[in-house]
């Protein structure tokens, strides 16, 4: 058996003792060694003799992993040749380590070896390797749901006597605002747009119980006021936390009267409806869609649509935009958009609204055109 405290003093005898505590380094339960300017192991602490064998003190370092060539990467070198500290991280034996290599300099300060000490960070390493794979199936699973919540909006193009366009963008993977436009009989669409607090999966999982129930709500129910009361009830019904709410503007369109009957569920971003010589916000108030309150009653109000009208919906990711002054886009830049730019509006906005906020984007949003046809 060799002793280390031998290897020491035979090997070594050009070194300072006083640099390679013998004590401190047989002590320690990291793995320490010394390799000199040649490439042999003239000293290993007990814990490292002990994990891969006695003999490893003689042999070349890189023999000591079992391996039988160099490593392309050797610190040993480039710290003696450079005298800075070198690290890397090594498999041995199924098990991860930390390697620091340090230049060890005689009281000449000439660089005659380097120490070596070994930590063990395969536990360490595991949990990694095991959060990427798992931040994988999340990111995998985030896009299929984005895939999804994309293909549940509305298609483009005509519905009835009515035209849909919009632009819907999230902040993050998946969105808290949601839209829809829905034949309600023969002579009735319904259509709202809502934007739920905060973003993520749990604003995206609202967004998909507000579709599926006002989807359910009009079979039941044709008012707008009523509809929205109904949606109050279902919502609280759900024993959610007070910080959970959203916000909706609901409007029923009659094609044969030409009236659109709208109600508004804490929506502040009022609907604009326009045509070639005017623009006129939708307003109406009503509490949002929250567990605060018990019983909520909403108001309705009407509007006629002729052909050649618009209708703009959209949420408060364009209206609160923020520019370097701490100014907003505000309902002001979306109606001012809208008069300037009839024709393209929806484009128009967007372009705006991201030189206004500097191209950040940090909320939802959704804009939806509507054009009464004929």
């Amino acid at each position: 058996m060799i002793d280390g405290r031998k290897t020491i003093n035979e090997g070594m005898d050009y070194i300072e003792y006083g640099i390679l505590n013998y004590h401190v380094l047989e002590g320690m339960a990291d793995w320490v060694r010394v390799v000199d300017l040649k490439g042999k192991v003239i000293f290993a602490n007990s814990s490292m003799r002990k994990a891969l064998g006695e003999d490893i003190v003689g042999r070349e370092c890189y023999r000591s992993y079992c391996k039988d060539e160099r490593c392309t990467f050797c610190i040993t070198n480039k710290s003696i040749a450079t005298g800075e500290t070198v690290q890397k991280e090594e498999i041995i034996n199924g098990q991860y380590y930390s390697v620091k290599s340090s230049p060890v300099k005689d009281s000449n300060g000439k660089i005659n070896a380097a120490v070596e000490v070994f930590r063990n960070v395969t536990r360490e390493r595991k949990l990694e390797l095991e959060l990427i794979e798992r931040n994988k199936k999340i990111s995998k699973d985030l896009h299929f749901a984005r895939r999804i919540q994309e293909k549940v909006l509305p298609k483009r193009g005509a519905i009835e006597n009515v035209t849909v366009d919009y632009i819907y963008k999230a902040s993050e993977m998946l969105s808290g605002d949601m839209f829809d436009i829905f034949r309600i009989d023969e002579r009735s669409l319904g259509i709202y747009i809502c934007d739920v607090a905060g973003h993520g999966i749990a604003a995206s999982m609202m967004t998909m119980f507000i579709k599926e129930t006002m989807r359910s709500i009009k079979d039941e129910i044709r008012n707008p006021s009523e509809a929205l009361e109904e949606l109050h009830k279902r919502f609280t019904a759900l024993d959610l936390e007070a910080d959970k709410y959203f916000t909706i503007f609901y409007g029923v369109y009659d094609k044969e009267t030409h009236k659109l009957t709208y109600s508004n569920a804490g929506h502040n971003c009022y609907p604009i409806k326009f045509n070639s010589g005017h623009a006129e916000p939708l307003k109406i108030k009503g509490y949002p869609i929250t567990m605060l309150f018990g019983e909520v009653t909403y108001k309705e109000k009407e509007v006629s649509l002729e052909k050649g009208d618009k209708v703009l919906l959209y949420t408060d990711g364009i209206t609160e935009a923020r520019d370097h002054n701490d100014v907003q886009f505000g309902i002001e830049g979306v109606l001012e958009t809208v008069r300037k730019n009839p024709d393209n509006m929806l484009k128009e906005i967007e372009d705006k609204f991201i030189i206004h906020s500097w191209g950040e984007q940090n909320d939802d949003y959704a804009l939806v055109l509507l054009e009464v046809m004929e």
